[in-house]
């Protein structure tokens, strides 16, 4: 441990190895393990509702195929990017 790095060193203590290996899964050809899908939690609403259903589109993300990962995103910035144009135009 130093102190640029307060947390080097400790990798061994206070981790529980069970519950890290528990959210692992075996590839369906039996492959190597990979991260089980954990359920999605929806973000807290943000006050603005034009956000909120923009933020909302990340959702299909833990449906959807990783090749559709880049479209979703792609699709969610440019919505929220339109947004915040109009929030610095002053269009409510």
């Amino acid at each position: 441990m130093n102190e640029e790095y307060p947390d080097q060193g400790l990798e061994g203590q206070n981790q529980d190895l069970d519950a890290e290996r528990a959210r692992l899964t075996a590839a369906p050809d039996g492959g190597e393990l990979r991260r089980a899908a954990e359920p999605a939690l929806a973000p807290p609403p943000t006050g603005d509702d034009r956000v909120d259903a923009a933020v909302a589109g990340l959702s299909r993300l833990a449906a959807g195929p990783a090749e559709e990962h880049v479209a979703v995103l792609e699709e969610v910035h440019g919505r929220l990017r339109d947004i915040l144009g109009e929030v610095n135009e002053g269009t409510p």
